[in-house]
């Protein structure tokens, strides 16, 4: 622009100037601008030309948002920093290029304290809650890892419930709880709580593909009723939870691995836990076998 000029200033310190940074217009002296060893004392005390234009104003090619911040800290040797990250980021390339270091000090140290508080106040894991049976498909085909889903849902049942089965429900989504915790960077945890067919059932998921399904719910008789029966496998869960970590890193699980891991020796194939009452029928056919082996 006309009238535009480089000039060296070096005045006394009580000396006013006026300031043109980046459109923003200060008035302040030179003894403020030379308080420290910064760029501004380079500039104010001779050592590096100045632009000025026809009206006397000294031009600065720079942000002027936090100009007046910087003035305030030359004055007082402190100052109330930006209440964002974003501002104090901005404020930080500015004492960087004014050579400021101790704002540029006090700027990094509150720019790490808010990325401590920001990872402190993240979650440690999110379980998404499935709204529809497409959600669902799409959560398990498009995850990077092994999913593990749990069922829930009271309403899917037309019978009264057995004595423990209210705790067991309860017993069943706090081990989900605390499982989604203890695996969340190795497992996909999801929760289904509309699922129309089952009251609480564990599914276990690798490379999109159901691997194995633990059920908790069975129909047992009672005074010529039927009842429902909420179980909590415990250990059946926690096995089948391990048992799906093999499918973490590699696209098919090692066989040997799933054979030595499983106490039904079976790899990628869909069983279900459905009750004690299976577990004593086995008992039953077991010690039938025996008895006719005796005799014989």
């Amino acid at each position: 622009m006309s009238g535009e000029q480089k000039t060296l200033i070096k005045g006394n310190p009580s000396q006013y100037v006026k300031l043109n940074v980046g459109g923003c217009l200060h008035y302040t002296t030179i003894g403020t601008l030379c308080k420290q060893d910064t760029m501004l004392r380079a500039m104010f005390s001779g050592r590096l030309e100045v632009l000025t234009d026809s009206e006397g104003w000294i031009l600065i090619d720079r942000c002027g948002t936090h100009f007046g911040t910087i003035l305030n800290f030359l004055r007082d040797g402190s100052v109330a920093l930006p209440g964002t990250t974003k501002g104090i980021a901005e404020l930080l390339a500015e004492s960087k290029y004014y050579c400021i270091e101790e704002l540029v000090e006090a700027c990094e140290k509150l720019l790490a304290k808010r990325e401590r508080e920001s990872r402190e106040s993240e979650p440690i894991c999110r379980v998404p809650l499935i709204t529809s049976q497409k959600e669902e498909q799409y959560l398990i085909s498009t995850a990077t890892k092994p999913v593990v889903k749990l069922l829930i849902n009271r309403h899917n049942n037309k019978y009264s419930y057995t004595n423990t089965s209210d705790d067991n429900l309860l017993k069943n989504i706090e081990l989900f709880d605390k499982l989604s915790l203890r695996f969340s960077g190795r497992v996909f945890f999801i929760k289904d709580v509309i699922g129309s067919s089952e009251i609480c059932c564990w599914s276990f998921y690798g490379n999109g593909k159901k691997v194995i399904e633990v059920c908790c719910t069975s129909i047992v008789y009672a005074t010529d009723k039927k009842h429902t029966k909420v179980e909590f496998p415990e250990a059946r869960i926690f096995e089948e939870t391990l048992n799906i970590l093999l499918y973490e890193n590699k696209n098919a699980p090692d066989q040997e691995l799933m054979q030595a891991t499983s106490l039904r020796g079976a790899v990628g194939g869909i069983s279900s836990y459905t009750s004690d009452e299976e577990e004593e029928r086995t008992g039953l056919a077991r010690l039938r076998s025996n008895k006719q082996n005796n005799t014989t």
